[in-house]
């Protein structure tokens, strides 16, 4: 198996996600199931489909008495090393949570757009946040985001 690894532009980071356990890897997606790394309130864990091609990371969380909290949708960057076999994911920092009543909300774009002013992400990967952040949406509003949720409880 491929050692997966979460990049974080703010703060600037990069994890070794070696806790994660791999369910599904092909050239498309992966999907895996976690623990968080620090104990939080409203979730404790999860499971994740990193949609490769699309650019973003589509996880449940679920409090500790299993009870789904929310969806959280990340929006990144695969960078995929053959020699090393590692998968590195790129937060690009534009987020959408869906809430449980189905409510949408985009979050970071304050700080996606402090990261282009600072030089932390440049033009080129902003405007790809920023058209995998639109197809994102596209998806869930036109209907089509709930085959994304249904390939990932297949796997759950």
């Amino acid at each position: 198996m491929p050692t997966l690894y979460r990049k974080r532009l703010i703060p600037d980071e990069c994890v070794n996600l070696k806790d994660d356990n791999i369910i599904l890897l092909n050239n498309e997606c992966i999907i895996t199931s976690w623990k968080t790394f620090r104990p939080k309130a409203e979730f404790s864990h999860g499971i994740s489909y990193y949609v490769i091609n699309e650019g973003f990371k589509i996880s449940k969380f679920y409090r500790s008495d299993n009870t789904p909290a929310y969806i959280y949708c990340d929006i990144i960057d695969t960078c995929y090393d053959n020699n090393a076999d590692t998968y590195t994911f790129t937060d690009l920092l534009a987020d959408v949570i869906i809430e449980n009543n189905g409510r949408v909300k985009v979050v970071d774009l304050d700080e996606l757009g402090d990261a282009l002013t600072s030089g932390v992400i440049s033009q080129q990967l902003m405007s790809d946040a920023l058209h995998k952040l639109n197809n994102l949406l596209t998806h869930i509003y036109d209907g089509s985001f709930q085959q994304y949720i249904d390939f990932l409880e297949s796997h759950e």
